[in-house]
Parts: structure tokens; C-alpha cells; sequence
């Protein structure tokens, strides 16, 4: 009787490590996704210092960044983008209520944000990705 080695594709290799990857990316994110989207955090104030944006073909991408203060005042934050801000939204200056959720570098509206669902998204596509390498290295040595 002969034992015949099957090589681990690459193919497959590959998938692991996209997979992988993927849950890497946004496994951690899913908590604070999570939370901005109940608007879960310290409640507080933005106030508008300057807007940052960046241009696409076609397309112009803004968010305005400044500080964010707590209610209470335990909490000042310097230099946070405020999600889902945009040109329209804001002037330099003003300032509107806001959740910091924990992010490092995000405060968000108290309406919350559909930030979770892209995340999720993200995460589901990783464990898809593991389970399809996954069934091809067990087909492999069946």
C-alpha cells in the first residue's frame, strides 16, 4: 500500500491568511462599533476646529475634526474627527452634542452610527473565508 502526500495548495494558504486578516481587522473594532451605534459612551460636547477632507475622482470625502469635552468635564479629548461629519454640517467653532465610545480617534453624533454594519460585514467575510480553507485542507486529506 502506498501513502500518497498531497501538498498544501497555496491557494488555500492564501484564503487562511485573508481570512485571517479580515477577523484581525475587525474583530477589535466590533465593540466600539458596536457601542457608537447605540450612542453607548460619555456623553458630551464637539466643538469644530477645522475640516479635513480628501478628494477622490469625482468625489470629495470631508470630516470635521476638533475637541470633544465631556458633561461633566472629566473628559477632554483634543483633536477627534466627528463620524459622519461633513461640510454642511458644521462651521469652525460651532459645537453640537456628542458620544465619545472609546474609539482613539472618532467622537460620534448622539443619533449614533451604522458603522457596525460594514464591520460586521468585515468579520462575517473572514469566518466565511477560514471556512472555505478550511473544507478545502480537509477535502485535501480525505
Amino acid at each position: 500500500m502506498t501513502v500518497t502526500k498531497r501538498r498544501l495548495s497555496g491557494f488555500t494558504v492564501a484564503l487562511a491568511v485573508v481570512g485571517l486578516l479580515l477577523l484581525f481587522v475587525s474583530v477589535p473594532a466590533l465593540g466600539p462599533a458596536i457601542r457608537a451605534a447605540r450612542a453607548d459612551g460619555v456623553s458630551g460636547v464637539f466643538t469644530a476646529k477645522q475640516l479635513r477632507c480628501v478628494q477622490h475622482p469625482g468625489h470629495e470625502s470631508c470630516v470635521w475634526a476638533g475637541d470633544f469635552a465631556s458633561g461633566d468635564g472629566r473628559v477632554l479629548r483634543r483633536d477627534v474627527e466627528l463620524y459622519g461629519s461633513d461640510r454642511n454640517v458644521l462651521a469652525a467653532g460651532q459645537t453640537i452634542e456628542a458620544v465619545d465610545t472609546g474609539r482613539e480617534s472618532r467622537v460620534y453624533g448622539p443619533d449614533g452610527s451604522g458603522e457596525w454594519m460594514f464591520t460586521t460585514l468585515l468579520a462575517l467575510a473572514g469566518l466565511t473565508v477560514l471556512t472555505v480553507a478550511a473544507r478545502r485542507l480537509r477535502c485535501s486529506r480525505d
